[in-house]
């Protein structure tokens, strides 16, 4: 027995709104971490703050207007975020580098890469993955959104 053509839109719809409310959740989240942990010392440190602020306006004019072009602003932001995420990735495990290095000069090749992943706390090399992963969830929320379906570009 199939699941109605209604019925299949209002699931659609009901895991639409989830997973915007997690990617409302996460976004503020990380703006208030990034500005509690005073993530504003020079300006790589300000873009996913940026990014998260103009997803949120993003959204925020979208609930107002529904228009697609809300939705592919959105996107772009989204595709923003992926490459923040990879670049703050290597821009903390650089600074990680150059601390193990300050400390010990010769740590070297898998020693140092190890040392610089998984020892100490500042900066998290992996802490920039959020933004992958917010940038991924809001790519998967818009996929296909009604408003891209029914409206024209």
């Amino acid at each position: 027995m199939g699941i109605s053509e209604t019925k299949t839109a209002e699931i659609l719809a009901a895991i639409r709104r989830i997973m915007l409310v997690i990617f409302l959740l996460g976004s503020c989240g990380t703006v208030a971490e990034l500005l509690l942990l005073k993530h504003t010392e020079d300006t790589w440190q300000w873009v996913p703050l940026i990014l998260s602020l103009l997803s949120l306006l993003a959204l925020l004019i979208h609930t107002v207007v529904r228009r697609a072009a809300t939705i592919r602003i959105f996107q772009a932001t989204m595709i923003l975020y992926l490459i923040s995420g990879f670049v703050g990735s290597y821009l903390h495990y650089r600074a990680k580098v150059e601390f193990k290095l300050e400390m010990n000069p010769s740590m070297a090749g898998w020693e140092l890469f190890r040392a610089a992943v998984t020892e100490g706390a500042v900066p998290p090399v992996l802490a920039p993955g959020v933004m992958i992963y917010m940038g991924l969830l809001g790519l998967a929320w818009a996929y296909r959104h009604p408003a891209l379906i029914s409206q024209p570009e």
